[in-house]
């Protein structure tokens, strides 16, 4: 599987898990399952360490360490994080513009 390819679809996934979050009260729970499932995967992606990153890659990479970082509580509640998350979402599902603040690396 080639990085564009893992991106791609995670990104697809991760987008899904973080609405039903949001507006359906998907258990957190799943979400660190989630990210647990990407760290393995990743794991068997053919990536090198000078292989560039696209803008996606970088929002991708920032979003799910944000997930893994935050509590549960900031990602409901905190106003400024999920409106940051959301902008990060809608670019990630082709509906919006690239956010300039995201650095995302690979794990």
């Amino acid at each position: 599987m080639t990085v564009k390819d893992f991106v791609d679809t995670k990104s697809k996934q991760l987008c899904f898990y973080l609405n039903a979050f949001w507006n359906e009260g998907l258990p957190v729970e799943e979400i660190e399952l989630f990210f647990w499932d990407c760290m393995e995967e990743w794991g068997q992606v053919n990536c090198t360490l000078t292989q560039p990153y696209t803008q996606k890659e970088r929002v991708f990479w920032h979003v799910l360490h944000q997930i893994h970082y935050w509590s549960e509580e900031k990602l409901k509640d905190d106003r400024i994080l999920v409106d940051e998350l959301r902008t990060c979402v809608k670019f990630l599902e082709d509906a919006g513009t690239c956010p300039i603040d995201c650095v995302g690396i690979r794990p």
